[in-house]
């Protein structure tokens, strides 16, 4: 072959590997490719760099547009029916499609089969748990987040958080580890919002766990009845009575004492991450944050980051993301050194209550479990990730919380 075919097949390649470079296909939400003549990722909206066919191939399917990745999520998620279910009961099961992992079964051909659940008359034969019309549907969950945005009187107000966000950096850098922002997160914070019993009970909280995965987790007695006394307290607010009615009304729970014994093992019941027996619960992973094999995994709550902050065992490095929210709660996805360890990127609802994030995560977990939930605050899109531990149980085969946390606030 001459130079001048060598030539030709050069120029031919080089305009079809331009061409995939002007297109979405195969690239919906890859990050910042800057040889390419277009983006196709959910900030290309914002910087109006979107190849033409990003709407067409990239927006179609409904899922995240993701403002950040879990990357310490290494677990495999179980099939969507299989989540937060009890395989031996059609408790949340009655109608669904066979499934042949279960040990029986809850729709309507089970009975010629002799294979249904002990429960199944109860529950599905006539007005029982998960008809229909028990099921919670996009809207209903846009409805009932904001009814539960505009019950948190609990928030900061503008003037109680002073946010210096400084460094706004690209997806495609938050790896890099760089301090850019040599200055503090947080300005000022009001600490009189602490002083409220919600705050006090949830601060009480998060000091009571050995954050390296694999070293066992030991309550005191103190620590037990500290669990308690934050449900206590968050079960009085606006917020939490909105999201226990709601799920009432939907047959989730029977009553107040089920709602919050069932919060209690979701949330703060043990189980094993590393080596250790009982190392890590929903609630150390979220709020309080874990470090394993040498990166911090969880950690997206705005208190506890303040007052490490305070402490100096939080050093902010950046941000890639700021929600549209100009008011409390607001979200923002940082990058940040905690203690000599790195978070690649956390987002974080800030100048929320407790009860409000601890409201919005139950909420999405109980309806959308180890998938993502799309809410609605004040009017703009959130969506949420929840996913499920699934190596050990409570109850009647009921998954505890492995991780919660916003991966954005786009449609």
């Amino acid at each position: 072959m001459g130079t001048r075919d060598l030539l030709f097949l050069a120029l031919i390649y080089r305009l079809a590997w331009a061409g995939t470079m002007e297109s979405c296909a195969h690239r919906c939400g890859e990050r910042l490719n800057k040889a390419a003549e277009c983006q196709c990722n959910h900030q290309c909206e914002q910087h109006k760099d979107c190849c033409e066919d990003y709407k067409k191939l990239c927006t179609s399917q409904e899922g995240p547009k993701e403002m950040e990745t879990e990357t310490e999520w290494e677990e495999k998620t179980a099939p969507d029916s299989n989540l937060y279910l009890a395989p031996n009961s059609c408790h949340s099961r009655c109608h669904e499609a066979f499934d042949k992992h279960h040990p029986c079964h809850c729709n309507s051909k089970c009975q010629k089969f002799g294979n249904c659940c002990e429960d199944y008359e109860s529950l599905c034969a006539h007005d029982g748990f998960s008809r229909s019309s028990d099921a919670i549907t996009k809207e209903e969950l846009l409805t009932i987040s904001e009814k539960i945005y505009k019950a948190d009187t609990n928030k900061a107000l503008k003037e109680d958080i002073i946010l210096n966000s400084q460094n706004r950096i690209s997806p495609s850098e938050t790896n890099d580890q760089v301090d850019r922002c040599p200055e503090p997160l947080y300005s000022y914070v009001n600490e009189e919002l602490f002083s409220k019993p919600t705050y006090a009970a949830f601060i009480n909280l998060l000091n009571n766990y050995q954050r390296v995965t694999g070293q066992g987790e030991h309550f005191t007695p103190q620590q037990l009845g500290e669990q308690d006394t934050f449900l206590q307290e968050i079960m009085k607010t606006a917020v939490m009575k909105e999201l226990y009615g709601f799920l009432h009304q939907k047959n989730r729970y029977s009553s107040e004492q089920e709602f919050v014994s069932d919060l209690k093992n979701m949330w703060f019941g043990l189980y094993s991450r590393g080596n250790d027996e009982g190392d890590s619960s929903g609630f150390e992973h979220v709020f309080s944050g874990e470090v394993k094999k040498g990166k911090v995994t969880g950690f997206h709550n705005w208190i506890r980051f303040y007052l490490q902050e305070k402490e100096g065992l939080v050093d902010y490095y950046s941000h890639n993301y700021d929600g549209p929210w100009d008011s409390y709660p607001d979200v923002l996805g940082m990058q940040f050194n905690w203690d000599g360890y790195y978070k690649e990127v956390g987002s974080a609802f800030i100048g929320s209550s407790p009860e409000f994030e601890f409201a919005l995560y139950s909420l999405c977990f109980i309806s959308r479990p180890g998938g993502v939930c799309h809410l609605s605050l004040g009017g703009y899109p959130l969506a949420i990730q929840t996913y499920t531990w699934d190596k050990t149980t409570y109850g009647n085969g009921k998954k505890y919380i492995a991780t919660a946390y916003v991966v954005s606030s786009m449609n």
